[in-house]
This record gives structure tokens, C-alpha cells and sequence, in this order.
């Protein structure tokens, strides 16, 4: 039986014969993955830990607060901020970033996250997680909000654990996506799969059909087709899955393949779409891509998308390639 390969071995391996990372960063991402299982407890723990229910709070975005989504932002921050590797943190649930204090010494990247992606199932007991992004701050004296605005291209790691019956994180460091499993009795992450790789065609898709009525022509023609199944112009019966956390239904594409859609629609013409840039769909393009997958917003590439704001946020079509570009065309093309 082959050794177990520890979240810290690869890391390691990853810096030292291959080159991809810095040592900072794969101490950065080390920390990361410790508060991860440090949010993984809480979520465990339940109603048994006093973390069930919502708040009186509202998040930048105008969404009540869950007792777990502060929790898991706190854990972020106190977790990253005295390491030395970072120079400011930005948060889904923080108006504005988060420099790191002067009493601790300042790094050269920025972290980015959705502390708990999928609060609507915190209290079903439906998987949940963390979405993570890690930026290299530009050159020059302090650290602003302008930092942040990057293209996902420029991203230098990626991932998301994702809370369900395991404790999983996924990762990417530019150099394909691997999968670590938490064991809990060794209270470290191992490493359970490799150059993940998602399949080019599929027959699944995920989306809120509640929300049909309100669709642009486009995503309505492509999932017409697919509803109508092997006697209709695809040749071939679908089935549908919508988990209404990110993570759960991404982690299900990384694993068998699917498409994800979560598209513009006319209930809020004037914003692009109801994911965000720069916490969710930057990072889980960049996963998608490294496995072999594709990610846009219906025109064009997600990873080329030039950010404006920080809390930015962009329609999200990504999963298996040959779906994806099909659906691109249809905007494109129609």
C-alpha cells in the first residue's frame, strides 16, 4: 500500500521539484487549510455547538447573516492575518478589504474568499464550504483596493473544502487540480486524487429552473433541448441537479463531469449576473479549467474578465467543455 501523501508533502514537492510555488504561499496555503478545519468542526458540531440560525446582520450584499458565516470569516481572518505571508484579505461578507495589522509583518499576496459558500443549507444539514483565491500584490508601498482588481488569470492558487459526508479540499496551483480527504484521526489532509480531470461531455446540468420565466433566450433553448431529451435535437436524456451551494455543485462536476449555470436574467436587468467575480467564479473557473473543463460568462472567458469593484458579479456558466461551448455559442451566435 503506497504511503499517504500529506496536504504539507505535496505542498512541499510542489515547491521544491517543481517549482510552481514559493515557499510563502505554500505556508499561506498550509494556514488556509487549517482554518478550514477549523470551520469543518463548527459545521460538524451543529446545533450541538451553538452555530445553527441566522443573525440580525446583513453582509454587504444586503443577505442576512447565518451565526456560521461570521464564524467562518472570523476563522479566516485570525487564522491569516499574523503569518507574514499576506498584505490584506478581502471577504464576501466584508464591504472592504482587510489590511493586514501593523503590529504583524505584511507579505507579498492577497487572499480573497467566500467564508461559507451555500448558507441557505447550513440548517438542512446539505453540504456547504469555503471558497479561497490567492492574488500576488503588485509592487509598490501599501496595500488598496485597487490590488484586488485582477483578472482570474492572475490568480497564483485556488480552491474550495467543501463540508459534507468528507471534509475535502481542492486545489490548484497552476499545476493541474488534486483533492485532499480530511482524516480525522490524523487531523491532517491526504491527498486522494490527482490531475482531476472533468469529461468534455456530459449528461447533467445544474440550475435553478424556478427562475426559467425570467431566463434570456440562450440559457431557455439550451435547456429546452436538454428537457427534451433523446427524441429532441441532442439525442439524449439529461438529468438535472441543483444543490444551491456552488461548492456541492461544482465538486459534483469535478468528480463525473456536468454543467453549472448560474445565468443573468431579467429579474435584475442591470446586474451582470448573481455570482461573484472575485470570490466564487474566479476561483472555480480557474478549478474548472485546470481539470479540463471551461468557464464563461456566456460571451467570454471568466479568467480574462478585468474586475471594476470589489464585490463584482458576473454570470457563470462552467463544467464540462463541450457543454459550455455550446451554450457560449447560443450567446454568441444565436
Amino acid at each position: 500500500m503506497p504511503p499517504k501523501i500529506s496536504l504539507s508533502r505535496y505542498l512541499v514537492e510542489q515547491q521544491r521539484m517543481d517549482g510552481h510555488i514559493p515557499a510563502e504561499l505554500r505556508l499561506l496555503l498550509e494556514v488556509v487549510a487549517r482554518a478550514s478545519k477549523s470551520i469543518s468542526q463548527s459545521v460538524n458540531k451543529g446545533a450541538l455547538g451553538d452555530v445553527m440560525g441566522g443573525t440580525e446582520s446583513e453582509n454587504v450584499q444586503g443577505e442576512v447573516q447565518k451565526k456560521l458565516d461570521i464564524i467562518a470569516n472570523e476563522v479566516l481572518i485570525e487564522a491569516n492575518e499574523w503569518g507574514g505571508h499576506l498584505a490584506a484579505m478581502a471577504s464576501e461578507e466584508m464591504e472592504g478589504i482587510y489590511v493586514v495589522p501593523n503590529r504583524y509583518p505584511q507579505g507579498e499576496f492577497l487572499l480573497l474568499f467566500d467564508p461559507l459558500d451555500g448558507s441557505s443549507n447550513i440548517d438542512v444539514n446539505v453540504s456547504i464550504g469555503t471558497i479561497f483565491s490567492v492574488l500576488k500584490k503588485p509592487e509598490g508601498a501599501g496595500v488598496s483596493e485597487q490590488d484586488f482588481l485582477q483578472p482570474g488569470c492572475k490568480q497564483v492558487a485556488a480552491g474550495y473544502c467543501v463540508y459534507g459526508p468528507q471534509t475535502t479540499l481542492v486545489l490548484t496551483v497552476g499545476d493541474g487540480v488534486a483533492m485532499f480527504t480530511l482524516d480525522r484521526e490524523q487531523g491532517s489532509f491526504v491527498l486522494t486524487q490527482e490531475n482531476v480531470k472533468i469529461p468534455e461531455d456530459t449528461k447533467e446540468f445544474a440550475i435553478n429552473m424556478s427562475n426559467m420565466r425570467h431566463w434570456d433566450t440562450p440559457v431557455k433553448r439550451y435547456v429546452d433541448e436538454c428537457l427534451a431529451g433523446v427524441e429532441g435535437p441532442r439525442g439524449k436524456d439529461f438529468n438535472m441537479r441543483w444543490v444551491a451551494s456552488m461548492v456541492a455543485d461544482v465538486h459534483r462536476i469535478l468528480t463525473r463531469g456536468g454543467v453549472f449555470l448560474y445565468p443573468w436574467d431579467k429579474r435584475e436587468p442591470n446586474k451582470p449576473g448573481k455570482l461573484r467575480l472575485m470570490y466564487e467564479a474566479n476561483p472555480m473557473s480557474w478549478l474548472v479549467e485546470q481539470a479540463g473543463g471551461a468557464a464563461t460568462n456566456g460571451r467570454e472567458r471568466i479568467l480574462d474578465i478585468q474586475p471594476t469593484k470589489l464585490h463584482e458579479r458576473v454570470s457563470v456558466i462552467l463544467g464540462s467543455k463541450n457543454e459550455v461551448e455550446r451554450i457560449t455559442h447560443y450567446h454568441t451566435k444565436p
